[in-house]
């Protein structure tokens, strides 16, 4: 087992009066479990897709982690950057993508938010600050790290910019990654406002994180040794993440420099489309979808703060779950791209004879963005 089941590593939950999602309204709670919900019915859809044979490479499903983006997420302010690994339509929904340009982009088509070159891994959405999902495990980490070294310079160099934080989001698989070290170290060395977010479900594939990563329960250790202040947050409660992680965001805007959180999670799937999850038992994964994220805030909704009823939450599933088909339908009637295509948008600023074509262009403009 990956690690503690949720009835070992969970106390039963008691919200305090004056915690900081106890001060929000209920329209600002709603919203977000309508951003969750809309994950999980775009997740269900896009694995009934794939099965059809629809979208084609890798695909990496994100049920079971709802909290953990739309939680870190609604910390933040809209133009702080967000910079992550491949299992990333969770989270380019919660920052705002709209979901057919997000299912588009799955289906390989035009309108996708990289007009269909990236897929499934590659979200990218730079209106809502959102700077891709990265394929190579432990990439996004020296990325979220110049980005934070960009915006502090802006900042105070520049003097043209606000304080912004960057969200660097990467897997327990990529801990291990000697990339993550060495961003870790230059974050600390320069005092560089970067989170590094471990979404920590407990395998990295097939493997468990006790069987790859030294300390794994001790991953706070990773953070600390570069003397970065390093937290553990139970990922599988979006009032917990957002109380715990607001103020940790807002000490790192506020005194710019960086934060490890090791996000306490679990994937109800396998890590990809094609894994067949022979090193973890059917008990394990019901254990946890025992104690869902999505219900347990409707719960608090519904029985703590009477902000939405049995008839609302029905109404808001039947919304959503239009919503989303209607971004597949959109996705299936959407415009392949021409081959011309694959030689635009090559670089940001192109010099004389570096572009494949030698003639630069953007292409086709995607509609959406």
């Amino acid at each position: 087992m990956a690690q503690a089941t949720p009835a070992e590593n969970r106390t039963a939950r008691k919200r305090k009066p004056d915690s900081l999602s106890a001060k929000l309204s209920d329209d600002t709670l709603v919203g977000w479990l309508r951003d969750m919900q809309l994950i999980r019915e775009f997740e269900s859809r896009t694995m009934q897709a794939y099965q059809q044979a629809k979208i084609g490479g890798f695909c990496h499903i994100y049920s079971g982690q709802e909290a953990c983006a739309v939680g870190t997420i609604a910390s933040v302010e809209k133009h702080d950057p967000v910079v992550l690994a491949y299992r990333d339509h969770g989270h380019a929904l919660a920052r705002g993508m709209d979901p057919r340009a997000c299912m588009a982009e799955m289906f390989g088509k035009l309108e996708g938010c990289a007009k269909g070159k990236g897929g499934s891994m590659h979200m990218f959405d730079r209106p809502n600050h959102l700077y891709g999902g990265h394929g190579i495990v432990g990439a996004q980490t020296p990325l979220g790290t110049g980005l934070a070294f960009a915006m502090r310079y802006e900042w105070e160099v520049l003097e043209s910019g606000p304080k912004r934080v960057c969200l660097c989001y990467l897997g327990d698989g990529a801990v291990d990654q000697g990339a993550f070290s060495e961003a870790m170290n230059l974050a600390s060395l320069y005092s560089l406002p970067v989170i590094y977010i471990i979404e920590n479900n407990g395998y990295s594939m097939g493997t468990a994180i006790n069987r790859h990563s030294a300390n794994s329960d001790k991953l706070v250790m990773r953070g600390q040794s570069f003397g970065i202040k390093s937290v553990e947050i139970d990922g599988f409660d979006i009032l917990d993440v957002y109380d715990q992680f607001k103020p940790l965001a807002d000490e790192c805007r506020d005194l710019q420099r960086p934060a490890f959180v090791d996000l306490k999670t679990y994937r109800y799937q396998g890590h990809s489309m094609s894994d067949p999850q022979k090193y973890r038992t059917k008990d394990e994964v019901d254990q946890w979808k025992g104690q869902d994220s999505i219900a347990a805030l409707v719960d608090y909704l519904m029985n703590e703060r009477q902000a939405i009823d049995e008839d609302g939450w029905k109404a808001m599933q039947k919304e959503l779950k239009d919503l989303v088909l209607e971004s597949v339908q959109f996705a299936e009637d959407g415009t392949v791209p021409d081959s011309s295509e694959l030689a635009t948008d090559v670089y940001a600023n192109p010099q004389p004879n570096l572009s494949p074509s030698e003639d630069y262009g953007h292409g086709v403009r995607n509609p959406l963005l």
